[in-house]
């Protein structure tokens, strides 16, 4: 395991943790884009969890790498997910926020193999 790896696994669980965090306290950068771009409020909840047990299994996968390929993977296809959403939504100039949370887990992705 080398020290890049580590480095980057860590930022990208400490951003999808702070992501999730900003989704279940309610912080309004996060919460009004959501609802502007149509995203339920009865999904956001999930949408949380989802980040927090990404940035869990990135952690975990210190200590168990399949654990943290298949975190990275999942948090890399929910930020796609999310550019998708900020795309169909029109907010173009929106687009840079889910690709910066995206990219430690996909450099974590690839550093695992």
């Amino acid at each position: 395991m080398s020290t890049a790896y580590v480095v980057v696994t860590v930022l990208g669980a400490v951003l999808a943790g702070f992501s999730a965090a900003s989704v279940f306290f309610g912080a309004e950068w996060t919460v009004k884009p959501l609802a502007d771009y149509g995203v339920p409020r009865s999904w956001w909840l999930w949408l949380g969890v989802a980040k927090a047990a990404g940035a869990a299994g990135l952690l975990v996968g210190l200590l168990v790498p399949v654990i943290g390929a298949l975190a990275a993977a999942g948090l890399v296809l929910y930020f796609l997910g999310a550019v998708v959403t900020v795309l169909r939504a029109r907010w173009f100039s929106h687009v840079p926020f889910p690709l910066i949370y995206a990219a430690p887990a996909a450099v974590s992705l690839v550093l695992w193999f």
